[in-house]
């Protein structure tokens, strides 16, 4: 394990070699993630300033609070796994502290196993969600009439990507690497 700047993370594997690209592979689709969650960031004050504007000239803009929250839910979801990686997500560690060494790092296995189990199932189901509405052809109650399928996307695939990122780091936890993520307080206990 490393004890430079991505503590928690186990050394680099050596350049060229298939886990350097996958891991290399992951941690770019995961900075993806969170660049097009910060995208979707930067549409959610476009539409609120063109609601501003238009309602400024008196025009109506139908459908610009559902876009809003259409992007924001996908901010939100697309961004799980840039901030699990960073170790960002709330992580109560009232229990965790008090166990030894070989039982904490048990106990984290645990945890991270359950997490992805639960990640997985989400994701599972998010899915199915999104080929439900693409089948029925269900469309949003308001004036814009979206086709659900387009926005429930992006939930779906923020689940998937974060329980990729999940098995990702269970998989390295499991393979020797410090369990704990990030660079705060927790992975420098």
């Amino acid at each position: 394990m490393s004890g430079g700047p991505g503590v928690g993370v186990p050394p680099d594997p050596t350049p060229g070699a298939p886990s350097a690209m996958i891991r290399r592979a992951l941690d770019l689709l995961y900075d993806l993630a969170g660049w097009l969650a910060a995208l979707f960031m930067v549409a959610i004050l476009l539409i609120i300033l063109a609601q501003i504007g238009t309602r400024l000239l008196g025009v109506k803009f139908p459908g610009g609070t559902d876009y809003a929250g259409y992007c924001m839910a996908a901010a939100s979801f697309l961004a799980l796994a840039h901030t699990f990686k960073r170790g960002a997500h709330i992580r109560v560690e009232l229990v965790l502290q008090r166990l030894p060494g070989p039982a904490r790092r048990r106990v984290e296995l645990a945890v991270l196993a359950l997490a992805a189990a639960l990640c997985w199932y989400f994701a599972w189901y998010a899915i199915r969600g999104v080929r439900f509405s693409w089948m029925l052809g269900d469309v949003s109650q308001g004036q814009d009439a979206t086709p659900l399928w387009i926005p429930q996307s992006a939930m779906a695939l923020g689940v998937v990507l974060l329980a990729v990122a999940v098995t990702d780091h269970l998989v390295r936890a499991f393979l020797g690497a410090d369990p704990r993520l990030g660079d705060g307080p927790a992975a420098e206990a």
